[in-house]
């Protein structure tokens, strides 16, 4: 197997169906969790639904950016969004999550492993690889916040 291969795979263990690292993953994490206890906010600290929509946000955004060669986001808004206040819209959010997700994984396991070595988009982000590894790196740090405050509220 190639490096675009797992590299897809190490993306789809931390957000759809892995246990290796973890011994979790978002998709385990999130589905059946109630929209209320997504939402419940545990002093300054973002909740889960919050941590969840960051990590979607940079997810849609670099995948939009790998079909479309131009990235439109900014971490200055990746933690504004509307709030979820029902469970329809929690679950219509999740749906919408792993859909992302998975053509992400998509993405990267169909990418030439040449191109893993340009540059992204523009030079000071660097290359590709180093792209995929950071959101791999990134959604595993959030997952922890989410499971310590899920192990909090539960």
């Amino acid at each position: 197997m190639g490096l675009s291969y797992e590299l897809a795979r190490r993306f789809r263990e931390v957000v759809l169906n892995g246990t290796f690292i973890a011994n979790t993953n978002y998709k385990d994490q999130l589905d059946g969790l109630d929209w209320k206890l997504a939402t419940k906010e545990l002093g300054n600290l973002n909740s889960i639904a919050t941590l969840s929509q960051h990590i979607h946000y940079y997810v849609k955004g670099v995948k939009n950016a790998f079909k479309e060669e131009t990235l439109t986001i900014s971490d200055k808004y990746s933690f504004d969004f509307p709030a979820i206040t029902s469970s329809d819209q929690w679950g219509a959010f999740l749906s919408v999550f792993w859909s992302d997700s998975e053509e992400f994984a998509q993405i990267i396991e169909q990418m030439p492993e040449e191109r893993l070595q340009e540059i992204f988009i523009v030079e000071k982000y660097g290359t590709y690889l180093l792209n995929i590894e950071s959101m791999i790196e990134h959604c595993y740090y959030h997952l922890g916040q989410i499971v310590l405050l899920k192990k909090h509220f539960v």
